[in-house]
Formats: C-alpha cells, sequence, structure tokens
C-alpha cells in the first residue's frame, strides 16, 4: 500500500482543520491515505475534552477547540505538523498502534541525531531528558485518522510557558535545535514521512 506525501508550508490552522475534516468526511474505499507535512502560524489547540484552565494566562495568540483527543498544545513557525490522514480498517490498525507508529517514527528520527526518544505512560508524545519534543492527538472518524504530531524543530517555544502543555503543568518542552540538530522543518519533514514509512510497511508517493 502507499500513501501520497503532500509538502504544504504554511498554512493557517482554520483552512487545515476544514481540510482535513472534509477529506476525511467525502473519502471512500478507493481514497489514497495521505500524509500532510505542514507548518501554521501561532495558534494555541485544545482538544475536545480539553479544559481552559490550562490555558495560564490570555495572550494574542488565538484559542481554537477542535474535535481530536489531548488537551492545550502550541503551533507556531519552526513546528513540523505531520496529519495523518489512514483508512485504519483497511490497513489492519487500531487507534493504540497508530500511536505508537507515530511515536516510534520521532524515537527513529531523533535516533538518527544521536537522541534518545522516549514514552510515557498514558501520555502520548514523544520526550527526551525529561522535556516533550514531540505531541500528539488524533481523532477516528468512520475508521479514518485525521489529525497527528507535531514536532517541535526550531521554533520560538516562549508561548508554551503560557499554558500546561498537553496538561501538564510545568512539563518543559524542547526542540531539535536546542539539542544540537540544524535541520530545517522541511528536512525534518522528509525524515519523518521516510520513519513513517517504514513503520507502516509502505511505499511513498508524491502528491
Amino acid at each position: 500500500m502507499t500513501f501520497i506525501v503532500k509538502r504544504l508550508g504554511l498554512v493557517p490552522y482554520d483552512e487545515a482543520y476544514a481540510a482535513m475534516r472534509r477529506f476525511t468526511a467525502t473519502r471512500n474505499g478507493a481514497t489514497s491515505d495521505e500524509l500532510w507535512l505542514l507548518e501554521h502560524p501561532p495558534v494555541y489547540t485544545l482538544g475536545q475534552a480539553g479544559s481552559l484552565e490550562h490555558l495560564r494566562r490570555t495572550t494574542a495568540v488565538p484559542v481554537r477547540r477542535v474535535d481530536r483527543g489531548g488537551q492545550i498544545t502550541y503551533h507556531g513557525p519552526g513546528q513540523l505538523v505531520a496529519y495523518v490522514l489512514l483508512d485504519l480498517r483497511r490497513r489492519g490498525l487500531t487507534v493504540r498502534r497508530l500511536v505508537g507508529l507515530l511515536e516510534e517514527a520521532v524515537i527513529d528520527l531523533l535516533a538518527g541525531h544521536g537522541i534518545t526518544g522516549e514514552r510515557r505512560p498514558g501520555a502520548p508524545g514523544v520526550y527526551t531528558g525529561g522535556a516533550k519534543i514531540a505531541a500528539l492527538g488524533l481523532r477516528v472518524r468512520g475508521g479514518c485518522s485525521y489529525h497527528g504530531l507535531a514536532l517541535n524543530v526550531a521554533m520560538d517555544l516562549a508561548p508554551f510557558r503560557d499554558i500546561d502543555p498537553c496538561g501538564y503543568e510545568g512539563l518543559p518542552v524542547t526542540q531539535l535545535r536546542d539539542l544540537g540538530v540544524r535541520a530545517t522543518v522541511e528536512e525534518a519533514g522528509e525524515t519523518f514521512a521516510a520513519a513513517l514509512s517504514g513503520q507502516l510497511r509502505v511505499t511513498r508517493a508524491a502528491a
């Protein structure tokens, strides 16, 4: 099986959110799976069961409540956002298995730079040195996934100080640049796409 990789650049959050919901609502059994690689202008997103108490201070950064799992997180330029639009039933995947594959793809990416990535039970995402480097939240509708993963590459981390990242007060966050990795978002996206392809045992196709 293949999936189509789309490299979309900087996309306003509301536009991308509407597009992936529309894609998922209109796909059928013959629709190819897709991986969207992009960045967003500054925005906080709050999962469907998330609490605004984790927004510690109101700022100029807009807040969007969305239909993924998880609590509050931040997106901004310099962060790789990977939206994973897969037919889980066709691939024989559970949500838990997909979460594990996404985490493993990031762990593989980090290992390629000599960095040890870790999971935390009950707290999806990837951590290194006690700090979170990748956040993860999914939604499944009709057996198909959307939303996905955000990997901090080379961004302004200051907005994370105004939230409890993923609902955890005082949780430190980090990024590839602060770990000595000089990759661009585009380069990190290519590495992640290759790692995820390996985890899913699929062939990538360009959009």
